[in-house]
C-alpha cells in the first residue's frame, strides 16, 4: 500500500479535496476540479491507485484517536469521575450535541474534529469531514473510470469496486447514527442551488446496497490472488475486498430491517422480514467462501483470542490476525501504549492517568456460564445454570475470564515495592483499594480485554520495548455468524431459520462462536419462541463483541436504548468472606452480594438519533433536522 500512497500527494490535487472545516455544507460547496489534466491522473491503475489510496486515510481509528479515547456509549461503559469531556458522559447527561466539534473543547472525539488530514496522524481524523469528502472523492473516482486508457478488465474493477464500497461504506456509517439522508451518487455542481432531501432509512439503505453489491461483484477474495495485487504481495490484507462488501451488505441490509429504522421507514416498530432475509443471503455468501477454505478469514482460536485486538512483542504488528475483516490504517504505533492501554487500569495503584473506562456491573451480568446458561440474578442461585452467589466468579463463560478483572485476579506479576504488595491483586471488593470513583473502579470490575495483564507501571507492559499495539477493527468474522443468526432468525420466524443456500440455521451460527470460546450451546429452553432465542442471539453479541463499539448503535436499532433496564448503569457490591485465597480468584466465597445504581439516564424518542450540525440543516429546507433536536 505504501508504494500508491507516495503518489497520492500528487494526483489527490486533481479533484480539489480540499480538507474543509468539518461540515456537510461545506462539502456541498467545492469549486470544479483544475489542478491536474485528469486524463493523467486516471489513465492508468497506478495512477488512479494512487488516487484512490486517501480514500484509507480517510478512515478514522476510535481505538486512539486521542490521548484516551471513548467509543462505548451503551449501558456498557462507564468513565471515572476526574474527567468529563469524553462523548460517553455528554451522553449520559442526554446532551448528544457533543459529537460535534462545536461542543467538544478537547477535540477528543472521533466523529468530529477541528483539524481533520488524509495524513498520517492519528488525531486528525474524524468521520463526518472525512466521510463527506469521501464520498465525494469516491464520486470523482467513479465519473472518470472511463479515463483509464491504460488498463486491463481486472485493474478497472478493482478501482472501481474501492469505490462504490466506500462510498456505500460511508453513507452507511452516517446512516447508523443520524437516519436517512440524501444519497449523493453523483459529484455535485457548486453552481447551482441544493435541494436533495433526506430520503428514508430504507430508501437509502437501499442505495447503499446497491453500491455494496457492486462492489462485491468486481473484487476478489484476496488481492494476492490477483495479477494486480501480485505487485503488492504480501501488503494487502487491509484493501477492500469482496468479503468486506459482503460484510457490509448484510450489515446494512440487517439495520434496514431492525424496528427502528423499519419503524421511521414504514410506521411499524418491528423486524421487516425481508430485509432480514436479504441480509442472511449476504450473509451466507460470504460464509459459504470463509467455511470453504477459499478465503484468508477464519475465526481465530480462543488461545488466540486477543490478538482480534492487541499484539505485543511483535514490532508493532497491527492486531486483527485472520479474523478481521475490515480495519483501517494505523498510524503512530507508540500512541495506543501509551494512552488507550491506560484508561483501564486504576491510578494510582498500578497505573497512572486520570481518565479511567470501566465495564458496568449490569453489563458483565450477561457474560453467562460455561454451560451457555444465563445468570438471571446476580445475587439469586439458580440451580437451572449452577450459579452461585456465593461464589459469583466460579464456573463463568470463559470470555469473562478474559475480558473481565475481577476481585483477587493478579493485575502484576513481577517486583512490586513491600509498601504496595496489597496491590498486586485486584481489590475490588466494596472500599477495596482498586475502588475509587475518581480514578479507580467505579463498578467492581475491570476490563482488559484489549489490553496484557503486564501493562501497568511494575510490569512496565506498555513500556516502548514491549510494541504493545491496541487497535479495534470495524468488523470481524465472529460479528458476522452473530448477524446472520439474528438476520436469519428475523427473516424466517424461528432459531431454525436459514437462508436456502447455506446449510446453518440461527442457532448453529451462535454455538459455532460457543464453540470457539468453549461455552455451551444455546440451550433447549431458548429454542422454543423466536422472542426466547433472540434474548440469547442479543446476550450472545454483548458478551462476543462487547466494547468494540457495537452496543450503541445495537440498543438503539433494536428499539431500547430509552428502556429500563438499559438506562442503568450499576455497580457489584460485595465483602470478602474470611477464607480469601489469592491464587484461586474464581473459587473465592463472598458476602453481601448487591448490585447498586451509579446513575440512570433520562432519555426521550429524541435520543434515538445524533441531532445534525444545525449549520447543515440551515442550508435550505428539504435537510431537516432531526426530531427533538
Amino acid at each position: 500500500m505504501k508504494k500508491y500512497i507516495k503518489i497520492i500527494a500528487q494526483y489527490s490535487l486533481i479533484v480539489g479535496l480540499l480538507l474543509f472545516s468539518g461540515s456537510c455544507n461545506d462539502y456541498l460547496e467545492k469549486s470544479p476540479e483544475s489542478d491536474i489534466a485528469p486524463e493523467e491522473a486516471f489513465k492508468n491503475f497506478e495512477n488512479f491507485q494512487g488516487f484512490t489510496e486517501e480514500l484509507y486515510q480517510s478512515i478514522p481509528d476510535f481505538t486512539n484517536g486521542y490521548w484516551t479515547n471513548s467509543w462505548n456509549w451503551g449501558e456498557d461503559e462507564i468513565q471515572s469521575t476526574a474527567r468529563d469531556f469524553h462523548f460517553i458522559c455528554k451522553i449520559d447527561k442526554g446532551d448528544f450535541w457533543g459529537w460535534q466539534k462545536e461542543y467538544d473543547g478537547w477535540q477528543a472525539g472521533w466523529m468530529n474534529r477541528n483539524t481533520v488530514s488524509t495524513d498520517n496522524d492519528r488525531m486528525h481524523k474524524d468521520l463526518w469531514t472525512l466521510g463527506w469528502a469521501g464520498i465525494r472523492k469516491a464520486n470523482i473516482g467513479l465519473a472518470n473510470i472511463d479515463k483509464m486508457t491504460e488498463y486491463t478488465q481486472e485493474e478497472k474493477d478493482l478501482i472501481k469496486g474501492q469505490l462504490l464500497f466506500f462510498r456505500g461504506w460511508f453513507h452507511f456509517e452516517f446512516m447508523q447514527y443520524f437516519g436517512g439522508l440524501p444519497y449523493i451518487d453523483e459529484v455535485l455542481p457548486s453552481d447551482q442551488p441544493l435541494r436533495l432531501p433526506r430520503l428514508s432509512y430504507q430508501e437509502c439503505a437501499d442505495k447503499a446496497a446497491s453500491d455494496f453489491r457492486a462492489a462485491a461483484d468486481l473484487l476478489p477474495v484476496n488481492w494476492d490472488n490477483t495479477t494486480t495485487g501480485k505487485r503488492t504481495l504480501g501488503k494487502n490484507e487491509l484493501r477492500i475486498n469482496k468479503i468486506m462488501a459482503l460484510g457490509y451488505l448484510g450489515k446494512n441490509y440487517l439495520w434496514a430491517g431492525s424496528p427502528l429504522m423499519n419503524k421511521v421507514s414504514t410506521g411499524n416498530a418491528t423486524y421487516n422480514a425481508e430485509y432480514c432475509k436479504k441480509a442472511a443471503a449476504a450473509f451466507a455468501e460470504l460464509l459459504n467462501i470463509t467455511e470453504s477454505g477459499t478465503s484468508q478469514y477464519k475465526l481465530m482460536p480462543f488461545t488466540k483470542y486477543s490478538d482480534n485486538f492487541y499484539t505485543t512483542g511483535s514490532n508493532w504488528k497491527m492486531p486483527g490476525g485472520t479474523e478481521a475483516i475490515f480495519r483501517g490504517p494505523y498510524w503512530g504505533a507508540n500512541g495506543s501504549n501509551w494512552g488507550t492501554s491506560k484508561q483501564y487500569q486504576p491510578a494510582p495503584q498500578i497505573c497512572d492517568g486520570d481518565v479511567k473506562f470501566l465495564p458496568t456491573a449490569n453489563y458483565v451480568d450477561n457474560y453467562g456460564m460455561a454451560n451457555g446458561k444465563p445468570i438471571k440474578d446476580i445475587t439469586q442461585a439458580d440451580p437451572d445454570s449452577g450459579y452461585d452467589p456465593r461464589y459469583p466468579w466460579k464456573g463463568r463463560d470463559p470470555r469473562f475470564y478474559n475480558d473481565i478483572v475481577y476481585d483477587g485476579v493478579k493485575c502484576v506479576s513481577g517486583t512490586i515495592p513491600a509498601a504496595e504488595e496489597n496491590n498486586r491483586y485486584a481489590n475490588l471488593y466494596t472500599n477495596g483499594s482498586y475502588r475509587n470513583i475518581s480514578t479507580g473502579s467505579r463498578t467492581g470490575y475491570l476490563l482488559y480485554k484489549f489490553i496484557p495483564r503486564s501493562a501497568n507501571k511494575f510490569d512496565g507492559g506498555f513500556d516502548y520495548g514491549n510494541n504493545l499495539n491496541i487497535h479495534l477493527p470495524w468488523m470481524r468474522l465472529s460479528d458476522i455468524y452473530i448477524m446472520y443468526a439474528e438476520a436469519a432468525a428475523q427473516g424466517y420466524g424461528s432459531a431454525t431459520g436459514k437462508d436456502p443456500e447455506y446449510s446453518g440455521t440461527a442457532v448453529d451460527a451462535i454455538n459455532v462462536i460457543r464453540d470457539r470460546a468453549g461455552v455451551g450451546h444455546v440451550a433447549a429452553d431458548y429454542l422454543g419462541s423466536l422472542d426466547s432465542f433472540m434474548s440469547e442471539v442479543r446476550r450472545e453479541r454483548a458478551v462476543e463483541l462487547s466494547f468494540e463499539g457495537h452496543r450503541f448503535n445495537d440498543l438503539r436499532r433494536w428499539l431500547l436504548f430509552i428502556q429500563k433496564p438499559y438506562t442503568i448503569k450499576k455497580s457489584i457490591e460485595f465483602d470478602r468472606a474470611s477464607t480469601f485465597d489469592a491464587t484461586k480468584p474464581s473459587e473465592n466465597r463472598v458476602i453481601n452480594i448487591r448490585e447498586e445504581v451509579i446513575l440512570e439516564r433520562n432519555f426521550s424518542e429524541k435520543h434515538y438519533w445524533l441531532p445534525l450540525k444545525n449549520a447543515d440543516v440551515n442550508m435550505y429546507l428539504e435537510f431537516s433536522q432531526n426530531p427533538g433536536w
